[in-house]
C-alpha cells in the first residue's frame, strides 16, 4: 500500500462523494440555468433590436413626410411669391397707364385751354380794332341804329 494507491482510493472517494452530493447534475442544472439565461438575453437583444429597426423606419419614413412637406410649402410659398410679383408688376403698369393717360389728359386740357385764351385774345383784339376802326368811320346814327340792332338781338336771344 504505497501511495499511489491511496491516492487512487482518495480520488474514487472524492468522485462517490461528489456523485453522491448530486454535484454533476447541480452542475448541469447551474449550465442549463445560465444557457437559458443566455438564451433569454439573446431573445431580448433580438426583440430590441427589431424593435429599433421598426423605430428606425419609422422615423425615417416621418423625415421624408416631413421632407416632402417642407418642399410642397416652399413651392406654394414659390408660386405664391411668383402670383403676388405678377399681380404687383401689373398694377404698377396699371399705375402707371392711368398716370400715363391722366397726364396726357391734363395736357390736351392745357392745350384746349391755351387755344381759347388765344382765340379769345384774337378775338378780343379783333372787336377792339373793329371797334376803333368803326368808331373812326361811323357817324352818330349808324351808331345809334347798330346799338339798337344789338339789343333785339339779345333780347330776341334771351327769350
Amino acid at each position: 500500500m504505497d501511495a499511489t494507491f491511496w491516492a487512487l482510493v482518495a480520488l474514487v472517494l472524492f468522485f462517490v462523494l461528489i456523485a453522491y452530493l448530486k454535484v454533476p447534475g447541480m452542475m448541469a442544472k447551474a449550465l442549463d440555468e445560465r444557457a437559458d439565461k443566455i438564451r433569454d438575453e439573446l431573445a431580448e437583444a433580438k426583440r430590441l433590436r427589431e424593435e429599433a429597426q421598426h423605430l428606425l423606419a419609422e422615423y425615417q419614413r416621418k423625415r421624408k413626410e416631413a421632407e416632402a412637406e417642407a418642399a410642397a410649402i416652399v413651392a406654394a410659398a414659390e408660386r405664391e411669391a411668383a402670383a403676388l410679383t405678377a399681380e404687383a408688376k401689373q398694377k404698377t403698369e396699371e399705375f402707371v397707364a392711368r398716370r400715363n393717360a391722366l397726364s396726357e389728359q391734363k395736357i390736351k386740357q392745357a392745350e384746349t385751354e391755351a387755344v381759347n385764351a388765344v382765340r379769345a385774345a384774337a378775338v378780343d383784339l379783333a372787336v377792339a380794332a373793329a371797334e376803333k376802326v368803326l368808331a373812326k368811320k361811323a357817324d352818330e346814327s349808324v351808331q345809334q341804329s347798330l346799338f339798337k340792332a344789338s339789343v333785339g338781338e339779345v333780347k330776341s336771344r334771351l327769350n
